[in-house]
């Protein structure tokens, strides 16, 4: 059904005054453009990733966009399967969605190439046996024990060591961070680009945790308290000068 006109009758046919009076007027903001979106789609997804679950006033907020922009993103991310909401009670009003990512959303993050380094650990376990994967796992952490190490040699602090180390494992896509605890300090990482990998090979984890430890110095000890292959969000490792 059309729309009913509010146009007097009398008015319909009367020509338009032409002029300065003819642009039309702006609106508060415009509809954003495809590539406003896109990043705007991107750092909700980024955000859910390194922060945890939110709500779409949260997210909004700290992106500096309108709780409805950053819901409509969420939306389509939801549609996409890659973001899920829960219901949470808040007192008298209407419970609020917080939002949070799916595991199908992994697919939009660094992934290292996880299948073709699970079908090489299973190769190398079915051709040498455990003891050969134990081997091939070894090699792995000297390689990084010593590309690590060169990149932290100028590090003074351990502040500094554990920043440089982050770094470091953000440029492999692990999205990594370095923060301040108290006296401790801690190295989270946000994704893990070999979560297959890990999977098939569970000694690749454990590699890792000694190899931060030796490369952080003897000064420190390196605890793991999130680990993303035990259910949690992200990995974290707590660091201590002892």
């Amino acid at each position: 059904m059309s729309k009913i006109s509010k146009t007097p009758i009398d008015e319909v046919d009367k020509p338009k005054k032409r002029g300065k009076t003819d642009k039309p007027k702006r609106t508060a903001k415009t509809a954003p453009s495809g590539s406003e979106a896109g990043a705007t789609r991107a750092a909700v997804l980024d955000m859910l990733k390194r922060e945890g679950e939110r709500t779409a006033a949260e997210i909004g907020t700290a992106l500096g966009v309108t709780a409805m922009a950053a819901r409509l993103q969420l939306y389509a991310l939801e549609e996409e399967d890659l973001v899920h909401a829960r219901s949470e009670p808040q007192g008298r009003g209407r419970p609020q969605k917080i939002w949070s990512l799916t595991e199908a959303s992994s697919r939009v993050f660094p992934d290292a190439h996880q299948s073709l380094a699970v079908e090489m650990i299973q190769s190398v376990e079915e051709l040498f046996g455990a003891e050969g994967l134990a081997k091939f796992v070894k090699k792995h952490g000297d390689m990084q024990r010593k590309a690590y190490g060169e990149k932290l040699s100028k590090a003074k602090t351990l502040g500094e060591r554990v920043k440089g180390l982050a770094k470091a494992r953000s440029d492999e896509g692990y999205m990594a961070e370095a923060k301040k605890d108290g006296r401790d300090w801690l190295l989270i990482e946000n994704h893990c680009p070999i979560c297959s990998a890990a999977k098939a090979c569970t000694g690749l984890c454990a590699g890792e945790l000694k190899v931060f430890s030796d490369v952080l110095g003897k000064d420190t000890k390196v605890t793991r308290e999130e680990h993303i292959l035990a259910g949690a969000r992200r990995c974290a490792y707590r660091v201590k000068s002892i």
